[in-house]
């Protein structure tokens, strides 16, 4: 036990050098946003996806992109606009003719097959379109036609968009917001930051940034982050958190009976523990604690929450919710589990 500790440890040791790596380059271009990235590299290192929600301008999906540059992955990009197509994103099959007058399909792969897929400004396609990636991101696979193909590993979407309430966006199927793991909120810089963003990106220089981290390291890091410990006390107030969203359930507390239409399913547990593994592990620590699953609860969630006339009449969001909750929501007593 103890040499298991000693190599957990230095695996610990070494995935924050590569972290602290990943962070320093990713510096160079981006200025501030900590949470928002803490919050995608949680996502990558548990095999999760991560939504970016900002206004236009704040660098979305410069992030995103800046990201790929330091990960020795295949990295594409699609666009959403109210005409793309899902065979725009999956591929298709095309009739190829060969020289000796035969004909057969074959299939000319989408963009979806790549390693980081950046879907640019989700919202601004149908959901017919959006639904073109529930199989991808859930299966990691793609079905045309009669045949399935395997998508590579890893295999990431980080989407944008743009607050809902804008002109010309199509808000998400909630089956599909439930595929991804986190809902970021990117918000304004700070007065420095923003001074410090205006002096950078006006000198007309480029910075370079190394790449860090390879395809096959990524996966042997997610295999190991998985190992991290979460205690029988962590999984029942986890269990606990999550059928508190739900108005549904008699544990259910009494706002969120009065608020809430609906709340989160069990993929939102799964995400609150692996999300929680993930902030120990960049913290150093072998083991997920109640602080990690409650700094991983607000994107998790406030995407799972579904508030009704009466919330928005009191101006109470999803957000405000989770946060109730996590008062509301007593910890496990520590002796039931010794």
């Amino acid at each position: 036990m103890a040499a298991e500790k000693r190599d957990f440890d230095e695996f610990l040791n070494k995935f924050n050098n590569h972290r602290n790596l990943m962070v320093e380059e990713l510096h160079k271009v981006i200025i501030g946003q900590d949470d928002v990235i803490e919050q995608i590299f949680a996502a990558i290192f548990t095999n999760g996806h991560c939504l970016l929600e900002g206004v236009p301008g704040l660098a979305k999906t410069l992030i995103v992109s800046t990201i790929a540059q330091i990960l020795d992955v295949k990295f594409k990009r699609i666009q959403f606009t109210p005409d793309l197509m899902p065979s725009d994103i999956t591929g298709t099959n095309v009739l190829e003719e060969h020289e000796d007058g035969g004909r057969e399909f074959r299939f000319v792969e989408g963009p979806v097959f790549t390693n980081i897929l950046l879907a640019d400004e989700i919202n601004r396609t149908p959901p017919k379109t959006q639904a073109a990636l529930l199989q991808s991101m859930q299966e990691r696979e793609v079905s045309v036609g009669r045949e399935t193909f395997d998508l590579p590993e890893p295999f990431f979407v980080i989407a944008t968009q743009n607050p809902i309430e804008q002109e010309g966006t199509y808000p998400l199927p909630e089956a599909q917001l439930d595929r991804f793991m986190f809902n970021v909120k990117v918000d304004y810089p700070s007065l420095d930051e923003e001074e410090a963003i205006l002096a950078a990106t006006t000198k007309g220089v480029k910075p370079d940034v190394r790449k860090v981290l390879s395809a096959k390291s990524i996966t042997y890091l997610q295999r190991q982050i998985s190992m991290i410990e979460a205690t029988p006390l962590i999984i029942n107030y986890v269990a606990r958190l999550v059928r508190g969203t739900r108005p549904s359930d008699p544990s259910a507390p009494k706002f969120v009976k009065e608020l809430v239409d609906w709340g989160a399913g069990p993929r939102a547990g799964q995400f609150l523990i692996t999300g929680g593994k993930a902030i120990a592990a960049m913290d150093g620590r072998p083991a997920v604690t109640l602080d990690d699953i409650r700094r991983v609860a607000v994107p998790v969630l406030r995407h799972r929450l579904s508030c009704n006339f009466q919330a928005q009449a009191e101006g109470v969001d999803s957000v405000g919710i989770v946060g109730r909750l996590l008062e509301a929501i007593p910890e496990p007593t520590v002796a039931k589990y010794e």
